[in-house]
């Protein structure tokens, strides 16, 4: 199964949304890997472990279960998660790209793939697992939008 979806993050016609420099965001995403109970609130644990340069391996624990990824940084570009296949659980991966057609005009492009079929008898749990990725990603930016406000992206990374 795959599945992308493209978020607005500044919206020069909308006075009432702070816009969020590249910095700001990038520093966002970052966070979402390295701190994700900020943005998952059912994710009981993230063990950070070994960082290879730009690649950082992770253990989260929800519940009983333990999902091991890695991750990969693309400095402000790209946030790339990796879910090998593991137990019931098939191979996965989210791509996370910031995208900017011109100065300021910044964009979350939100790209899913995983070992799944698209067969019909998966077809209403796809949708509705895509429906759940769409609002989650939305959930991410509004988080990070509320940090920037808090200023707690100001600090590197």
């Amino acid at each position: 199964m795959q599945f992308q979806h493209l978020i607005e993050i500044n919206d020069p016609l909308n006075p009432l949304i702070n816009t969020l420099t590249r910095a700001q965001l990038w520093r966002g995403l970052v966070l979402r890997a390295e701190a994700p109970k900020l943005f998952v609130p059912w994710l009981d644990e993230c063990d950070l472990g070994e960082r290879n340069g730009a690649v950082l391996s992770r253990t989260l624990r929800y519940n009983a279960l333990l999902i091991h990824d890695r991750v990969t940084f693309t400095p402000q570009e790209t946030v790339h998660y990796e879910v090998p296949a593991q137990g019931d659980i098939p191979a996965s991966s989210l791509r996370v790209t910031i995208e900017e057609p011109q100065p300021d005009a910044l964009f979350v492009r939100f790209a899913y793939d995983s070992a799944q079929s698209d067969d019909d008898m998966d077809a209403f749990y796809n949708e509705f697992r895509c429906s759940a990725y769409q609002e989650a990603d939305i959930d991410t930016i509004r988080i990070i939008r509320q940090l920037a406000e808090e200023g707690r992206l100001e600090l590197p990374v």
